[in-house]
């Protein structure tokens, strides 16, 4: 596996312990995707976008979200 392929499959797998740790692993995937692109649409640097940033930060804070989904560490370069 090449840097480049193992960076990404990294980046996903990180990603899906996000979706996990928020509780979604098992809702609707078309679900999912809206709530992702409404996120996409809130502006960078906003009151709804700090808000919900907060609410990440503090959840990366806490031990889970769903008691039986693993810790999912930030990662710098998503923000």
């Amino acid at each position: 596996m090449t840097a480049d392929r193992k960076k990404e499959a990294r980046e996903k797998f990180l990603l899906g312990g996000i979706v996990v740790k928020a509780g979604l692993s098992k809702v609707d995937r078309a679900f999912l995707l809206g709530g992702l692109i409404e996120l996409a649409r809130v502006i960078a640097g906003s009151a709804e976008h700090r808000r919900l940033r907060d609410i990440g930060r503090e959840a990366f804070k806490a031990s889970s979200l769903d008691p039986s989904s693993p810790r999912v560490e930030e990662n710098a370069g998503w923000r």
